[in-house]
């Protein structure tokens, strides 16, 4: 995390910049009445394709990640656009951590989707006592 974050944490103001450094935030044009949107060009590519493979590897041990990408596929959206807004999500809450100096726990964020009535919460399957 130090290699993709730095050490400095006033580097980047908020999520979204550390995401378009890293270029898992989409570029969206438009010129006339079309719209489209592709990757970040410009951007460190190793460190890209390093935190998309690392999101893709999460859905393993993470049921959010799981349900969210199961959540993206349902909507119609291939499996390299489902990893990559998986990866987008990943990217907003190790930045949260990062920014709090706070280690990431799953069971916190899962009961932080509980209490924001998430619809990615309902598709959890609670965890036997």
């Amino acid at each position: 995390m130090l290699v993709a974050f730095g050490d400095d944490r006033s580097r980047f103001g908020n999520a979204q910049a550390f995401m378009s450094y890293i270029g898992i935030a989409p570029v969206k044009e438009e010129s006339g009445k079309k719209r489209w949107t592709h990757w970040r060009w410009s951007c460190p590519k190793f460190l890209r394709q390093s935190f998309v493979e690392w999101a893709d590897q999460s859905r393993r041990h993470s049921s959010w990640a799981n349900a969210f990408y199961q959540q993206q596929r349902r909507s119609g959206k291939s499996h390299p656009k489902a990893i990559r807004a998986l990866a987008y999500k990943w990217g907003r809450i190790l930045w949260r951590c990062w920014q709090d100096r706070v280690p990431y726990d799953e069971d916190r964020y899962l009961a932080a989707l509980q209490r924001k009535r998430s619809p990615l919460a309902a598709m959890l399957v609670p965890k036997p006592s």
